[in-house]
């Protein structure tokens, strides 16, 4: 006798084939190697960056050139509503949303100028909610898809020298926590990576800047390397997938084991 369960057939493969998926930060670091990710999977992939040239050299590396280029000011809300209306017409729909963009400049909380703490929080917690504030509609009338939002280790743990942006991924952990709560009666899922030490851009150059960091880094993590962007797409994308359409209001760290959940 067949288990009510077995009468209900759903392919729930880890890959994001045939989707269509919006990028964020996609002009370099983890937001290109999820896009290129995405691409090679078989998706079309619209990728957001302020940065145009880098996008135009991601898609010239995407596979099958399943990749549209749309530059925008992420952390201007009017304008990414414009960008993602005429990214999901030009893709024909929207499956999986993932909000990667980030950046940071360390230093001491006490001698940042307000400047900066406005930028801090404006690309990596306002972009974030601008995104979602532009595509949860759409993904509600069509009651499924899902959204993969990036915040950070810091968000978890803390961080010296990054209070303010630990602050603002922080927010990022919060906001994947709560609206998922909210999506989650109309089919819609969303959740949250945070990477630990990642060989991104911003990073590499710390990294060249200072051997001994490099050293520290290594020793401290158990397995006993720096992730690479890849390492963090892997699990993006794994979270787009359909694989993953029964969880939603995680936060997942991927960190090497450098720090664990309780």
């Amino acid at each position: 006798m067949k288990r009510p369960t077995e009468e209900i057939t759903v392919a729930l493969r880890p890959t994001l084939e045939e989707k269509r998926v919006l990028v964020t930060g996609a002009a370099s670091g983890i937001g290109r190697a999820v896009a290129l990710r995405a691409a090679a999977q078989g998706a079309s992939v619209a990728m957001l960056d302020i940065d145009e040239p880098g996008l135009e050299e991601t898609a010239s590396m995407a596979a099958n050139g399943n990749a549209l280029v749309v530059p925008v000011d992420l952390t201007d809300s009017p304008a990414v509503q414009t960008a993602v209306d005429g990214a999901v017409a030009r893709l024909g729909g929207l499956d999986v949303v993932c909000n990667v963009v980030g950046w940071d400049d360390p230093g001491r909380f006490w001698e940042q100028p307000l400047e900066l703490w406005e930028k801090l929080l404006a690309v990596n917690l306002w972009s974030m909610l601008n995104v979602c504030r532009a595509t949860v509609p759409v993904l509600i009338e069509q009651r499924a898809g899902t959204i993969v939002s990036v915040a950070s280790d810091a968000a978890r743990v803390g961080s010296k020298g990054e209070s303010v942006y630990a602050a603002a991924k922080g927010g990022v952990v919060s906001l994947t926590k709560s609206l998922a709560r909210e999506l989650a009666p109309h089919s819609v899922t969303m959740n949250c990576v945070c990477p630990g030490p990642t060989r991104t851009p911003l990073m590499q150059a710390e990294l060249e800047s200072s051997p001994k960091l490099v050293e520290k880094l290594v020793k401290a993590i158990p397995m006993r390397r720096v992730a690479e962007p890849e390492d963090i797409a892997a699990v993006i994308t794994f979270f787009g997938s359909d694989a993953a359409g029964y969880m939603t209001g995680q936060v997942v760290s991927v960190s090497g084991g450098l720090t664990m959940a309780g």
